[in-house]
């Protein structure tokens, strides 16, 4: 860093000496003076563009324990795939200051505008401590070609952006939205519809203590903890919604009753409810699919069959007969043993929670915005819950826009034979939503 401010200083006094200027022309030197960065934020921010096309040390830009953090082999292929998919950085195109040391940087590249944020440190040299990229904007995105996007994944997929109104919802662009998918965790969007219901009617309260009392895998706000552990049932909804906690998911299950919560999903409105029913638990679902043998059966079964075998299979449907060998090489029974709604369903389902007025759940479901937070800061309230598995992935968001209109932004892709690209879908519903904002 200091060997880049010294040429910048050498150079603008070459520029300004008596020797090199012509007294009768101050303007010249005073121009020449201004090209300076005014602070050491300006001095950083000039230089991102160059630091993004790898064009500049690391060693000179970040501090120390920065570089300690995230190694320049590991900075450098994280820039190198923000070039690869957009292009060259082309130049700072906005700049929002907040106090001396940190600001929100809109950056140019060739096919898209990313937003990041940088955080330099208070003492020289003023390197760079904290760096975030927040997201990208694509150049002349639209819907179409949103559309077009999300048709060549391969398997399947969709997506629905609704208005909603007092008169229900309207459908403003789709793809495949009345097409069932599995969602993964997104269905816990009905768990907490139903909290929320039963604690408008008086049943529940959401400071009502319990015991933890379950355990599962990916279960990450509640692992290892003691079984007796007390909380609340709204600490179980913002572990369930936030980080998808499984434990806390089956635990709210247990509390509230799966009959009751399936009523919810009737109520609401599904179009193929017999596709979802009946509402597995996590753990159930983790134990039908790593049994094959008990997984054929339960397949096979009636809906009545089913419950059957829920309620008379306890121990092999438990979470300690959970083989996780069974499940570690992709998809697994992903349109059979899983949670199905259509993305239309789920605009019911989100439409729901935004008329029963619960204030409650709405900030649940604020608590992780899903995306990052330049598209989350274009709306007033951003809403948020996804499911993932291998070969499924979900989004849905409850938005309402700066001018005070709500929408319901829904979008799934299955492939029961490999893998999804999480991060691409991640992108895709990012777009999505960012178009929708417009």
């Amino acid at each position: 860093m200091l060997k880049l401010v010294t040429i910048a200083l050498f150079s603008a006094l070459a520029l300004t000496s008596p020797a090199q200027a012509a007294p009768k022309k101050p303007k010249a030197a005073s121009a020449a003076t201004s090209s300076l960065p005014a602070t050491p934020l300006d001095l950083r921010i000039e230089q991102l563009v160059p630091l993004l096309n790898d064009k500049l040390p690391l060693e000179s830009y970040f501090t120390p324990s920065f570089l300690t953090a995230i190694p320049p082999a590991q900075f450098k292929e994280i820039t190198g795939s923000f070039t690869q998919q957009h292009g060259a950085a082309l130049k700072i195109a906005s700049v929002k200051r907040n106090g001396p040391n940190n600001a929100v940087v809109e950056v140019e590249y060739e096919r898209a505008v990313g937003t990041v944020e940088l955080t330099i440190e208070a003492a020289t040299p003023h390197r760079v401590g904290g760096i975030l990229a927040k997201g990208f904007a694509l150049k002349g995105d639209s819907f179409d070609r949103i559309k077009s996007d999300f048709a060549a994944l391969p398997g399947s997929s969709g997506f629905v952006v609704q208005r909603l109104t007092e008169r229900g919802g309207e459908t403003l662009h789709a793809l495949n939205p009345d097409k069932q998918f599995a969602i993964g965790s997104t269905f816990k969007l009905y768990v907490l519809a139903e909290l929320a219901s039963q604690a408008a009617a008086g049943d529940r309260r959401w400071t009502d203590v319990v015991p933890i009392g379950t355990r599962n895998h990916s279960s990450a706000a509640t692992q290892n903890w003691p079984l007796n552990t007390p909380v609340t049932l709204q600490t179980l909804a913002t572990w369930m919604i936030s980080v998808s906690d499984n434990a806390a998911t089956d635990a709210l299950m247990r509390e509230l009753g799966r009959e009751r919560i399936e009523g919810k999903l009737a109520s609401i409105g599904h179009s193929n409810p017999d596709k979802t029913l009946p509402m597995l638990t996590t753990v159930e679902a983790f134990a039908l699919k790593s049994n094959p043998a008990l997984r054929q059966r339960f397949e096979q079964a009636t809906e009545a069959g089913q419950r059957a075998l829920l309620n008379g299979e306890r121990t092999a449907l438990s979470y300690s007969a959970i083989d996780m060998s069974q499940l570690g090489s992709g998809p697994v029974a992903i349109d059979s043993i899983e949670w199905f709604a259509s993305p239309r369903d789920v605009a019911l389902l989100l439409d729901n929670l935004r008329r029963m007025n619960g204030q409650t759940a709405r900030e649940v479901m604020a608590v992780n915005s899903g995306v990052g937070a330049a598209a989350a800061g274009k709306w007033r309230y951003l809403g948020y819950k996804g499911g993932s598995e291998p070969g499924v992935i979900s989004m849905s968001f409850l938005a309402q826009s700066k001018a005070g209109d709500w929408y319901a932004v829904s979008g799934s892709w299955n492939n029961p034979v490999k893998e999804v690209d999480n991060a691409a879908f991640a992108e895709l519903m990012t777009r999505l939503l960012d178009a929708a904002a417009l």
